[in-house]
Protein backbone atom coordinates (compact mmCIF):
# COMPACT_ATOMS: atom_id res chain seq x y z
CA UNK A 1 0.00 0.00 0.00
CA UNK A 2 1.12 3.46 -1.19
CA UNK A 3 2.20 5.63 2.38
CA UNK A 4 0.04 8.36 0.64
CA UNK A 5 -3.11 5.99 0.34
CA UNK A 6 -6.51 7.40 1.44
CA UNK A 7 -7.59 3.86 3.31
CA UNK A 8 -6.94 4.25 6.95
CA UNK A 9 -6.77 0.90 8.97
CA UNK A 10 -7.17 2.37 12.34
CA UNK A 11 -11.10 3.47 12.40
CA UNK A 12 -13.93 1.69 14.04
CA UNK A 13 -14.62 -0.15 10.40
CA UNK A 14 -12.11 -2.67 11.17
CA UNK A 15 -14.12 -4.18 13.95
CA UNK A 16 -16.46 -4.79 10.83
CA UNK A 17 -17.17 -8.20 9.34
CA UNK A 18 -14.21 -8.76 6.64
CA UNK A 19 -16.69 -8.88 3.74
CA UNK A 20 -18.24 -5.90 4.97
CA UNK A 21 -14.57 -3.53 5.27
CA UNK A 22 -14.67 -2.29 1.76
CA UNK A 23 -18.22 -1.31 1.61
CA UNK A 24 -17.54 0.84 4.61
CA UNK A 25 -14.18 2.08 3.06
CA UNK A 26 -16.28 3.27 -0.44
CA UNK A 27 -18.92 4.74 1.47
CA UNK A 28 -15.67 6.28 3.42
CA UNK A 29 -17.70 5.69 6.73
CA UNK A 30 -14.35 5.48 8.11
CA UNK A 31 -13.69 9.24 7.62
CA UNK A 32 -16.80 11.26 8.54
CA UNK A 33 -15.29 14.45 8.05
CA UNK A 34 -17.47 14.22 5.04
CA UNK A 35 -20.47 14.11 6.43
CA UNK A 36 -19.66 16.61 8.56
CA UNK A 37 -19.26 19.08 6.38
CA UNK A 38 -22.13 18.28 4.17
CA UNK A 39 -24.51 18.52 7.16
CA UNK A 40 -23.44 21.41 8.57
CA UNK A 41 -24.88 24.05 6.18
CA UNK A 42 -27.63 21.92 6.66
CA UNK A 43 -27.67 22.32 10.67
CA UNK A 44 -26.68 26.61 9.70
CA UNK A 45 -29.76 26.58 8.00
CA UNK A 46 -32.52 24.41 9.99
CA UNK A 47 -31.25 26.28 13.46
CA UNK A 48 -31.52 30.03 11.66
CA UNK A 49 -35.05 28.64 10.12
CA UNK A 50 -35.91 27.31 14.10
CA UNK A 51 -35.27 31.22 15.28
CA UNK A 52 -37.15 32.99 12.23
CA UNK A 53 -40.46 30.53 12.26
CA UNK A 54 -40.11 30.21 16.08
CA UNK A 55 -40.19 25.80 15.82
CA UNK A 56 -40.15 23.92 18.65
CA UNK A 57 -36.43 23.23 19.77
CA UNK A 58 -37.87 19.36 20.03
CA UNK A 59 -38.83 19.70 16.52
CA UNK A 60 -35.80 20.91 15.34
CA UNK A 61 -33.57 18.45 16.63
CA UNK A 62 -35.16 15.62 15.21
CA UNK A 63 -34.62 17.11 12.01
CA UNK A 64 -31.22 17.76 12.91
CA UNK A 65 -31.07 14.01 13.36
CA UNK A 66 -32.23 13.13 10.57
CA UNK A 67 -30.26 15.22 8.24
CA UNK A 68 -27.22 13.61 9.90
CA UNK A 69 -28.49 10.18 9.26
CA UNK A 70 -29.22 11.60 6.21
CA UNK A 71 -25.75 13.10 5.22
CA UNK A 72 -23.82 10.01 6.67
CA UNK A 73 -25.97 7.70 3.37
CA UNK A 74 -26.05 10.17 1.21
CA UNK A 75 -22.29 11.61 1.50
CA UNK A 76 -21.99 7.50 1.05
CA UNK A 77 -23.89 7.33 -1.79
CA UNK A 78 -22.06 10.76 -3.70
CA UNK A 79 -18.18 8.80 -3.03
CA UNK A 80 -19.53 5.95 -4.51
CA UNK A 81 -20.68 7.14 -7.61
CA UNK A 82 -17.61 9.19 -7.52
CA UNK A 83 -15.31 6.25 -7.32
CA UNK A 84 -17.36 4.30 -9.82
CA UNK A 85 -16.99 7.25 -12.67
CA UNK A 86 -13.12 7.58 -11.42
CA UNK A 87 -11.94 3.98 -10.91
CA UNK A 88 -9.12 4.04 -13.96
CA UNK A 89 -8.44 7.43 -13.03
CA UNK A 90 -7.65 6.65 -8.93
CA UNK A 91 -5.63 3.69 -10.26
CA UNK A 92 -2.64 5.98 -11.25
CA UNK A 93 -3.41 8.70 -8.31
CA UNK A 94 -1.22 7.08 -5.31
CA UNK A 95 -3.79 8.24 -2.49
CA UNK A 96 -6.86 6.45 -4.57
CA UNK A 97 -4.92 3.55 -5.97
CA UNK A 98 -6.51 1.32 -2.68
CA UNK A 99 -9.71 2.48 -2.94
CA UNK A 100 -12.01 -0.67 -3.08
CA UNK A 101 -13.25 -0.36 -6.74
CA UNK A 102 -9.96 0.88 -8.55
CA UNK A 103 -7.85 -2.21 -6.93
CA UNK A 104 -10.62 -4.80 -8.00
CA UNK A 105 -11.80 -5.72 -4.11
CA UNK A 106 -15.63 -4.56 -5.26
CA UNK A 107 -16.83 -5.28 -8.35
CA UNK A 108 -18.66 -2.57 -10.77
CA UNK A 109 -22.23 -4.69 -10.08
CA UNK A 110 -21.38 -4.76 -6.39
CA UNK A 111 -21.18 -1.10 -5.91
CA UNK A 112 -24.25 -0.97 -8.26
CA UNK A 113 -26.25 -2.54 -5.55
CA UNK A 114 -24.20 -0.80 -2.52
CA UNK A 115 -25.44 2.00 -3.76
CA UNK A 116 -28.83 1.17 -4.27
CA UNK A 117 -29.45 0.16 -0.92
CA UNK A 118 -28.19 3.79 0.18
CA UNK A 119 -30.11 5.69 -1.73
CA UNK A 120 -33.02 3.50 -0.41
CA UNK A 121 -32.26 4.75 3.06
CA UNK A 122 -31.44 8.33 2.01
CA UNK A 123 -35.23 8.00 0.48
CA UNK A 124 -36.35 6.78 3.71
CA UNK A 125 -34.72 9.79 5.40
CA UNK A 126 -36.15 12.36 2.89
CA UNK A 127 -39.95 11.33 2.96
CA UNK A 128 -39.91 11.87 7.12
CA UNK A 129 -39.42 15.57 5.96
CA UNK A 130 -42.72 17.85 4.36
CA UNK A 131 -43.27 17.59 0.53
CA UNK A 132 -40.96 20.95 0.20
CA UNK A 133 -37.99 19.10 1.35
CA UNK A 134 -38.75 16.40 -1.01
CA UNK A 135 -38.31 18.02 -3.71
CA UNK A 136 -35.74 20.50 -2.64
CA UNK A 137 -33.69 17.03 -2.11
CA UNK A 138 -34.62 15.69 -5.39
CA UNK A 139 -33.56 18.81 -6.93
CA UNK A 140 -29.91 18.11 -6.09
CA UNK A 141 -29.55 14.84 -7.71
CA UNK A 142 -28.22 15.78 -10.88
CA UNK A 143 -25.20 17.73 -9.42
CA UNK A 144 -24.35 14.65 -7.02
CA UNK A 145 -24.56 12.65 -10.39
CA UNK A 146 -22.41 15.51 -13.05
CA UNK A 147 -19.85 16.20 -10.13
CA UNK A 148 -17.33 13.46 -10.60
CA UNK A 149 -17.36 14.60 -14.41
CA UNK A 150 -16.69 18.01 -13.83
CA UNK A 151 -13.25 17.13 -13.55
CA UNK A 152 -12.92 16.02 -17.07
CA UNK A 153 -14.33 19.42 -18.25
CA UNK A 154 -13.12 22.70 -16.33
CA UNK A 155 -10.14 23.13 -14.74
CA UNK A 156 -12.68 24.59 -11.40
CA UNK A 157 -14.55 21.34 -10.94
CA UNK A 158 -14.55 22.97 -6.96
CA UNK A 159 -17.25 24.89 -8.32
CA UNK A 160 -19.44 22.43 -8.98
CA UNK A 161 -18.69 20.28 -5.68
CA UNK A 162 -19.62 23.57 -3.98
CA UNK A 163 -22.69 23.66 -5.30
CA UNK A 164 -23.72 20.33 -4.50
CA UNK A 165 -22.16 20.18 -1.18
CA UNK A 166 -24.11 23.24 0.23
CA UNK A 167 -27.10 22.15 -0.81
CA UNK A 168 -28.30 21.31 2.39
CA UNK A 169 -28.77 24.95 3.14
CA UNK A 170 -32.08 24.40 1.00
CA UNK A 171 -33.06 21.71 2.28
CA UNK A 172 -32.68 22.42 5.72
CA UNK A 173 -34.89 25.35 5.12
CA UNK A 174 -37.22 23.78 3.44
CA UNK A 175 -37.60 20.90 6.79
CA UNK A 176 -40.41 22.99 7.86
CA UNK A 177 -42.50 23.18 4.76
CA UNK A 178 -41.20 26.48 3.95
CA UNK A 179 -40.07 26.92 0.15
CA UNK A 180 -36.45 28.56 0.40
CA UNK A 181 -36.32 31.83 0.08
CA UNK A 182 -33.40 34.90 0.52
CA UNK A 183 -32.55 33.66 3.98
CA UNK A 184 -31.61 30.17 2.17
CA UNK A 185 -30.32 31.62 -0.15
CA UNK A 186 -27.74 33.56 1.48
CA UNK A 187 -26.39 30.69 3.63
CA UNK A 188 -25.91 28.75 0.50
CA UNK A 189 -24.26 31.22 -1.23
CA UNK A 190 -22.07 31.47 2.09
CA UNK A 191 -21.62 27.75 2.34
CA UNK A 192 -20.50 27.53 -1.63
CA UNK A 193 -17.90 29.90 -0.71
CA UNK A 194 -16.94 27.83 2.15
CA UNK A 195 -16.88 24.68 0.35
CA UNK A 196 -14.40 26.11 -2.75
CA UNK A 197 -12.26 27.44 -0.27
CA UNK A 198 -11.32 24.42 1.20
CA UNK A 199 -12.03 21.73 -1.12
CA UNK A 200 -9.38 23.97 -3.05
CA UNK A 201 -6.80 23.24 -0.23
CA UNK A 202 -7.54 19.71 -0.30
CA UNK A 203 -7.15 19.66 -3.99
CA UNK A 204 -3.54 20.07 -3.26
CA UNK A 205 -2.64 16.67 -2.23
CA UNK A 206 -2.78 15.35 -5.66
CA UNK A 207 -1.65 18.19 -7.32
CA UNK A 208 1.60 15.81 -8.88
CA UNK A 209 -0.44 13.10 -9.52
CA UNK A 210 -3.30 15.34 -11.32
CA UNK A 211 -0.73 17.25 -13.34
CA UNK A 212 1.16 13.83 -14.68
CA UNK A 213 -2.78 12.00 -15.93
CA UNK A 214 -4.43 15.00 -16.67
CA UNK A 215 -6.97 15.64 -13.91
CA UNK A 216 -8.16 19.22 -13.79
CA UNK A 217 -8.86 20.70 -9.92
CA UNK A 218 -8.86 24.29 -9.07
CA UNK A 219 -5.22 24.13 -6.86
CA UNK A 220 -3.50 23.30 -10.65
CA UNK A 221 -5.63 26.02 -12.32
CA UNK A 222 -4.82 28.88 -9.54
CA UNK A 223 -1.33 28.05 -9.39
CA UNK A 224 -0.07 30.53 -7.41
CA UNK A 225 -2.88 32.30 -7.09
CA UNK A 226 -3.95 29.57 -4.94
CA UNK A 227 -4.20 31.55 -2.12
CA UNK A 228 -5.20 35.06 -2.44
CA UNK A 229 -8.53 32.94 -4.20
CA UNK A 230 -9.13 31.01 -1.11
CA UNK A 231 -9.08 34.14 0.95
CA UNK A 232 -11.29 35.43 -1.27
CA UNK A 233 -13.59 32.74 -0.69
CA UNK A 234 -13.48 32.99 3.08
CA UNK A 235 -14.16 36.18 3.11
CA UNK A 236 -17.18 36.29 1.16
CA UNK A 237 -18.23 33.56 3.36
CA UNK A 238 -18.22 35.91 6.23
CA UNK A 239 -19.50 38.59 4.50
CA UNK A 240 -22.86 36.40 3.58
CA UNK A 241 -23.06 35.23 7.30
CA UNK A 242 -22.75 38.57 8.24
CA UNK A 243 -25.41 39.53 5.76
CA UNK A 244 -27.65 36.78 7.72
CA UNK A 245 -27.08 38.09 10.63
CA UNK A 246 -28.46 41.07 9.97
CA UNK A 247 -31.20 40.15 7.76
CA UNK A 248 -32.97 38.38 11.45
CA UNK A 249 -31.74 40.92 13.43
CA UNK A 250 -28.98 38.30 15.38
CA UNK A 251 -28.17 37.82 18.82
CA UNK A 252 -24.45 39.15 19.93
CA UNK A 253 -23.59 35.23 20.58
CA UNK A 254 -23.83 34.82 16.37
CA UNK A 255 -21.58 37.77 15.95
CA UNK A 256 -19.09 36.06 18.86
CA UNK A 257 -19.48 33.05 17.03
CA UNK A 258 -18.36 34.86 13.48
CA UNK A 259 -15.59 35.98 15.25
CA UNK A 260 -14.87 32.62 16.09
CA UNK A 261 -14.89 31.44 12.54
CA UNK A 262 -12.79 34.49 11.54
CA UNK A 263 -10.01 33.37 13.57
CA UNK A 264 -10.29 29.61 12.60
CA UNK A 265 -10.17 30.54 8.83
CA UNK A 266 -7.26 32.87 9.15
CA UNK A 267 -5.19 30.21 10.39
CA UNK A 268 -5.93 27.87 7.76
CA UNK A 269 -5.16 30.41 5.71
CA UNK A 270 -1.52 31.11 6.83
CA UNK A 271 -0.80 27.74 6.97
CA UNK A 272 -1.48 26.82 2.88
CA UNK A 273 2.09 25.41 1.58
CA UNK A 274 1.30 24.14 -2.16
CA UNK A 275 4.18 21.70 -1.13
CA UNK A 276 2.45 20.01 1.73
CA UNK A 277 0.24 17.29 0.34
CA UNK A 278 0.35 15.99 4.58
CA UNK A 279 -0.83 19.64 5.78
CA UNK A 280 -3.11 20.31 2.62
CA UNK A 281 -5.11 16.95 4.19
CA UNK A 282 -5.10 18.40 7.78
CA UNK A 283 -6.35 21.88 6.71
CA UNK A 284 -9.36 20.32 4.92
CA UNK A 285 -10.33 18.22 7.68
CA UNK A 286 -9.83 21.26 10.19
CA UNK A 287 -13.10 22.73 8.49
CA UNK A 288 -15.26 20.67 10.65
CA UNK A 289 -14.28 22.55 13.77
CA UNK A 290 -14.94 25.88 11.90
CA UNK A 291 -18.54 24.65 10.98
CA UNK A 292 -18.44 23.32 14.17
CA UNK A 293 -18.44 26.75 15.70
CA UNK A 294 -21.18 28.33 13.62
CA UNK A 295 -23.21 25.43 14.50
CA UNK A 296 -22.93 26.25 18.38
CA UNK A 297 -23.54 29.54 17.98
CA UNK A 298 -26.13 28.90 16.39
CA UNK A 299 -27.68 26.86 18.87
CA UNK A 300 -26.96 28.14 22.10
CA UNK A 301 -28.61 31.93 20.55
CA UNK A 302 -31.53 29.28 19.08
CA UNK A 303 -31.92 28.08 22.65
CA UNK A 304 -31.65 31.75 24.12
CA UNK A 305 -34.55 32.83 21.87
CA UNK A 306 -37.03 29.93 21.82
CA UNK A 307 -36.44 29.55 25.16
CA UNK A 308 -35.73 25.90 27.30
CA UNK A 309 -39.07 25.31 26.71
CA UNK A 310 -39.58 21.78 23.91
Amino acid sequence: MSSRSDITTSSWVAWLPDALIPYAQLARFDRPVGWWLLVLPAWWAILTATMVMNIPLMDSARVMALFLIGAMVMRGAGCVINDLWDRDLDRAVARTRDRALAAGVISFNGAMVFLAGLLAIGLVVLVQLPLTAFWTGVASLPLIVIYPLAKRFTGLPQIVLALTFSWGAWLGWSAFGAWPGVMAGVLYLAAAFWVFGYDTIYAIQDMEDDRKIGIRSAALTLGDNLKPVVVMCYAMMLLALLLAGALRDAAGVYYLGLGGVAIHLNTQIRRIDLTDPQGAGALFRSNRNTGLILTLALAIEAVTRNGPGL
